[in-house]
């Protein structure tokens, strides 16, 4: 019997209207915003209303290292959802929304996988409700005007040589990293260098994803930092005029979207960063609002914990004030045998040997969440080519050192699969042997903060700050932006920030070669190693098996 694909699952769940979802969490029918008969928007005014006293347990889910192998961080996400649900919990999910990028590239869509999805997983991976459109568009016309405020005259006195603002678009395109604009003589504007970002790198992703309603929005927006003067004077957006219309096209997007798994536990989606190059985490709008109508709410954040869990603890909950009741670290055997020295194309093969030297990743992501006073359970999410002996190594190693693990078969199994998973977790969230803290106290020097990130989340033996970032660390802290969290950017395969690094690297630095602001997000970013903000197509786009029939079903899509 062949093996149903990840589509070809979800075309046939038996999905509940979604009003009957947002009555079963307590919204009424002028709460939500319809978008068709599957998919919803909050309203404006749920948003802004908190019924309960005390809030919902709040669980992360992180991983170890990615690697070509997969890990499955949102199929084991929506997994202990719906797991949690059976065991009689009252618990939603809350993700990100897939950018088109990945979904045309390489990585994928983000509605998780197997039998434990989110639906109508077509529709949430190919536009959605459109949020990430009007993010690249309101993006846009802070571009657009930015360079029509050049060509108009240049009243601010903004230097062209110091233009920080890039353009963005939803896809996957290396030959827009670098460009020039303004060509064809003056009638077509300035000629400048310009550069593209994918949109959930954006500053205004991440301002979407941070704000806490229209008003907030609207100031964030106003504060972002597009350029500077030869004095070095910051221009922002509302020097510009730019941050209303922005604000405008964002009216829609920032209500939260809520969808159902496959089980019908109630998903919320909203917002898309990239962990690697933003913060990678779901907004805080959706977060806040599953919390206030679920007793747990299961979210992700990005890539793995020196990433997105990182910046999930330091920046959003900074921002939002939330603190994680538990966490959960998603890891394979066969993710671990590629950190253990194991190419891709032998990882059908039992290698125990590769198995244990692997483990010393997993350790590290153990460590991590630990240094935010959290209580992981290990979820080893299982694929039909582990052998029962690599699966007692993990799980045995895991019991060894103290740490809480569950074999999870959400994959196949759906939320049946993730019941032990779902046990362990309940027995954390019930002992509230968490205490959760910041990794550092964001008065500390840029310097210091990045210090404390590469060695702590790392484990490097130190930073080295290149010439060009050592100056703008020094103009950031004269301009009073050196209380910001930090953000750093770089390789989501390594622990350091060398892609080629697997495993648990030491004897290493870490190379901050820039930094840039964002100051409406409320973070300053600092790049590391050679990461890009605009991903390129591999040699056979993932596109490339993507069609549909007369009848508009779509196939090839995960």
């Amino acid at each position: 019997m062949s093996i149903m694909s990840d589509i070809e699952i979800a075309q046939q769940a038996k999905m509940l209207p979604i009003n009957q979802i947002a009555s079963a969490l307590g919204l009424s029918s002028d709460e939500i915003e319809l978008h068709g008969k599957y998919k919803a928007k909050i309203s404006m005014a749920r948003m802004l209303v908190t019924k309960r006293e005390r809030p919902g347990k709040l669980v992360l889910v992180t991983a170890i290292t990615p690697t070509p192998a997969g890990e499955g961080k949102s199929t084991t996400t929506i997994g202990l959802g719906m797991a949690l649900n059976r065991l009689g919990k009252n618990a939603a999910v809350a993700l990100r929304e897939p950018s088109l990028g990945p979904c045309f590239g390489v990585k994928g869509g983000a509605a998780g996988g197997g039998y434990a999805q989110v639906v109508p997983m077509e529709e949430i991976n190919l536009h959605f409700t459109g949020d990430i459109h009007a993010v690249t568009t309101a993006h846009n016309l802070l571009s657009a005007m930015l360079d029509n405020h050049l060509k108009q005259g240049n009243s601010l006195g903004i230097d062209t040589t110091r233009i920080a603002w890039k353009r963005v678009m939803d896809m996957n395109d290396r030959a827009l990293r670098n460009i020039v604009v303004g060509l064809g003589g003056s009638a077509n504007g300035v000629p400048r260098e310009d550069h593209f970002m994918i949109t959930v790198a954006s500053e205004v992703m991440a301002i979407l994803c941070l704000a806490n309603g229209l008003a907030h929005q609207k100031q964030r927006l106003g504060s972002i930092v597009v350029a500077e003067t030869a004095e070095g004077r910051p221009i922002t957006a509302a020097e510009l005029d730019a941050h209303g219309a922005m604000a405008a096209l964002l009216k829609e997007a920032i209500k939260p979207n809520l969808v159902q798994t496959l089980e019908n536990t109630p998903a919320f989606i909203h917002g898309g960063p990239f962990a690697n190059i933003a913060h990678g985490c779901n907004s805080v709008s959706a977060t806040l609002l599953a919390l206030d109508m679920a007793d747990i709410v299961v979210t992700e954040a990005g890539f793995a914990s020196d990433l997105g869990a990182e910046k999930f603890c330091d920046i959003k909950c900074r921002a939002a004030g939330l603190r994680p009741d538990a966490a959960v670290i998603v890891a394979t055997v066969r993710a671990l045998k590629m950190h253990g020295g194991v190419a891709k194309h032998n990882l059908e093969s039992e290698n125990t040997t590769a198995v244990q030297e692997g483990l010393e990743n997993l350790d590290k992501h153990i460590e991590n969440m630990g240094s935010f006073g959290l209580e992981p359970v290990v979820a080893v999410n299982v694929f039909p080519t582990d052998t029962p002996e690599e699966l007692r190594i993990v799980k045995e190693h895991c019991e060894r050192r103290g740490t809480r693990v569950a074999i999870s078969e959400v994959w196949a199994k759906g939320g049946e699969g993730g019941e032990a998973l779902a046990k362990e977790v309940v027995a954390v969230l019930d002992s509230e042997s968490s205490r959760f803290e910041h990794l550092y106290d964001e008065k500390l020097p840029i310097v210091d903060k990045i210090e404390r990130i590469a060695t702590m989340m790392y484990g490097a033996d130190g930073v080295d700050i290149l010439p060009a970032a050592a100056k703008q660390i020094q103009k950031f802290t004269e301009q009073g932006y050196d209380k910001l969290p930090i953000c750093v950017a770089k390789t989501q395969n390594s622990l350091s920030d060398d892609a080629t690094l697997r495993g648990r690297p030491r004897g290493f630095r870490i190379t901050v070669r820039e930094l840039s602001l964002s100051a409406g997000a409320g973070f300053l970013v600092a790049y590391a190693g050679n990461i890009m903000t605009m991903p390129g197509l591999p040699k056979r786009p993932a596109a490339t098996g993507i069609d549909i029939d007369d009848a508009g079903r779509i196939s090839g899509l995960f």
